[in-house]
């Protein structure tokens, strides 16, 4: 059997075109000495609304990407392109309506003898759908670290958000020398309520406690949160011991008056809460870990004390 011939082999550049036009992929051509198209599929009519033959130099294409992103992307294509390295870069590209296209541009750098750029030829695919998928993970993924910091029953914030903010708060209040007070709280006689009521019951008892205690913090930079079981806590930043006390007063004050019925509660018929307040002006000697023992004991002195009150010392 002979040989193809060279001419046999030879490739056909109307099937190559064919083949090009037929994708959904838009090839184009540049040459670098003029920036003007040498060539651009005629998909791009469809795409982006603007006639093959409007695609006359790259300032065209500039100039039909959003503003917002032109002046990186030109830039980067630029530079890349006249060191000859290949690239891609995303952006929006404007359609002749006025809407935008996400567009995913694949450049490869045809390059002279010297190592100068002789042309740029590429592909233009159409990447909206994917953008909005992205966008629709980033967005779900901001929701799910969102509820990743909220307690999942009463939807206040959850003991890993209080350590992050107790944290942020702690830091600032060394740096600053400004006071930090916190408030740590339980319901009086809960395991009893749970008792009597059932623990379906006793959720709905933490969700209304938990609801009529974020009403405390009033500041953009109080911050409450469930603790814990029937525990809850309030970081009070640039707050003195007095301002502390009258947050913790109001928080008592808000669950007397619900009047939330407890039967089997040896200080009231109705729910209370015993609290435990500490303030500190911190150094950088001190420790956040001593200063949330501190509060938890003088929560334990409330208890002492006979419950339904307000602990400041030990």
């Amino acid at each position: 059997m002979s040989n193809p011939t060279q001419e046999q082999m030879e490739p056909d550049s109307a099937v190559y075109k064919t083949l090009l036009e037929s994708t959904k992929a838009i090839p184009w051509k540049i040459d670098w000495s003029t920036m003007q198209f040498a060539y651009i599929g005629p998909q791009i009519e469809q795409l982006l609304g603007w006639t093959p033959e409007s695609w006359k130099t790259a300032d065209d294409w500039a100039m039909r990407i959003h503003a917002e992103d032109r002046e990186a992307v030109v830039d980067f294509c630029i530079s890349q392109s006249k060191a000859g390295a290949d690239h891609e870069a995303d952006y929006r590209a404007l359609t002749r309506d006025g809407e935008h296209v996400w567009i995913r541009d694949v450049v490869h750098v045809v390059r002279n003898p010297d190592g100068s750029p002789n042309s740029l030829i590429g592909f233009m695919f159409d990447i909206t759908e994917r953008k909005k998928t992205e966008a629709r993970l980033i967005e779900l993924q901001k929701e799910l670290e969102a509820l990743s910091y909220r307690d999942g029953l009463t939807n206040v914030a959850n003991r890993r958000m209080f350590d992050s903010a107790l944290e942020v708060e702690w830091a600032n209040a060394v740096s600053t020398r400004a006071p930090l007070s916190l408030i740590m709280l339980d319901i009086d006689y809960f395991k009893q309520y749970n008792d009597h009521y059932g623990h379906i019951r006793g959720d709905d008892c933490l969700k209304q406690v938990a609801q009529l205690l974020s009403q405390s913090a009033t500041r953009s930079r109080d911050f409450f949160a469930r603790y814990g079981g029937e525990e809850f806590v309030l970081i009070l930043p640039e707050c003195d011991e007095k301002a502390a006390l009258q947050v913790a007063q109001r928080c008592r004050t808000l669950i007397n008056e619900a009047a939330l019925p407890h039967a089997k509660s040896q200080v009231s018929p109705h729910i209370t809460i015993s609290l435990g307040v500490t303030t500190i002006v911190p150094s950088p000697m001190d420790q956040r870990i001593a200063f949330l023992e501190q509060a938890d004991r003088r929560l334990y002195r409330a208890k002492q004390l006979g419950r339904d009150c307000i602990a400041v010392d030990e």
